[in-house]
């Protein structure tokens, strides 16, 4: 079974995180039932450019009838073979082709300021004036 959606040409695909507009860095309600589970995930959208996005939706909707997860693979900005889930996806027309965006799920990516309170943050600075 073909369940993978290669990005052969062009730049890494930019995702954009689907987020609650009031709450920095949670997602939307209407995202949440696809993310239930024992891991944590952060849902995505993305728009490429293809040569035939209705065939593209066919097979999505193929595996996905099978029980089959459809994949995003492509290549990271070192040029790394990455893969995500693909959890949605619409095809586009436009008057210069044809499009489709896909709905990823991604794995949550942590901030490094995260790690840091601002305790640790002061401490760190009063053991660099000791020195």
């Amino acid at each position: 079974m073909n369940n993978k959606i290669t990005v052969i040409e062009g730049p890494t695909p930019t995702f954009e995180p689907i987020e609650d507009a009031q709450v920095r860095g949670s997602t939307t309600t209407w995202t949440a039932g696809i993310l239930e589970g024992p891991y944590l995930y952060t849902m995505a959208m993305t728009t490429l450019r293809t040569f035939d996005s209705e065939s593209l939706i066919d097979r999505c909707t193929r595996a996905w009838q099978q029980n089959l997860t459809m994949f995003l693979e492509y290549r990271d900005e070192i040029g790394l073979t990455k893969q995500v889930p693909i959890m949605a996806a619409r095809a586009l027309n436009f008057e210069e082709g044809d499009a489709i965006q896909l709905l990823v799920r991604q794995e949550l990516q942590s901030d490094p300021d995260d790690f840091f309170d601002d305790e640790d943050e002061t401490n760190a600075q009063d053991q660099e004036k000791n020195y």
